[in-house]
């Protein structure tokens, strides 16, 4: 199954949901790729694309009406969610595991603990070179509002409201690929 077959099974053609998701996805693959040729990471053009595609693939399953998304889950579990649906279509670990570790900078399982988040406890940090550059580059995009990229310095700003952790992790990402 190619990235556009599963998409298309969860994101009705015409839906509002599917112009959200696709619009966020192509930018973030965009500016993965674009990362991927300045910097000449050693990663396939094709492969980070298709984990680009697919960062987001569990967010119908969360209740995010204004982005269309009307499941039960809470929205921060659309990464284990969307590993789950791509583990089960036959999608690589590789690939699998951007869409798990992809949520913030990364969360750690002491994260999950302290701020009771529901999700099962273990680590979701980005850890492999396309892990972290998707993560990277989805930090610039938002699926709601203009959608335009997001300056640096809101980056910093949305991460830093989740915890000073999280802005610690980004810093690190955007010395890697900034």
């Amino acid at each position: 199954m190619n990235y556009n077959e599963i998409i298309d099974l969860h994101y009705p053609v015409g839906s509002r949901r599917r112009d959200i998701y696709l619009h966020h996805c192509r930018q973030v693959a965009d500016k993965a790729l674009e990362i991927t040729h300045k910097k000449n990471l050693p990663l396939d053009p094709a492969v980070v694309e298709c984990a680009a595609m697919l960062h987001d693939i569990g967010i119908f399953m969360t209740d995010a009406p204004d982005i269309d998304c009307h499941g039960q889950a809470p929205y921060i579990a659309h990464g284990i969610l969307g590993a789950k649906l791509l583990r089960e279509a036959g999608f690589s670990d590789e690939i699998c595991n951007v869409a798990e570790r992809h949520t913030g900078a990364g969360i750690t399982a002491d994260e999950v603990v302290a701020q009771n988040l529901p999700l099962p406890v273990k680590d979701y940090m980005p850890e492999s070179l396309l892990e972290r550059l998707v993560c990277y580059a989805d930090k610039f995009y938002s699926k709601s509002g203009t959608m335009q990229e997001k300056p640096l310095t809101k980056v910093r700003a949305s991460l830093m409201k989740i915890s000073s952790e999280s802005l610690e992790c980004f810093e690190a990402l955007h010395r890697e690929f900034g």
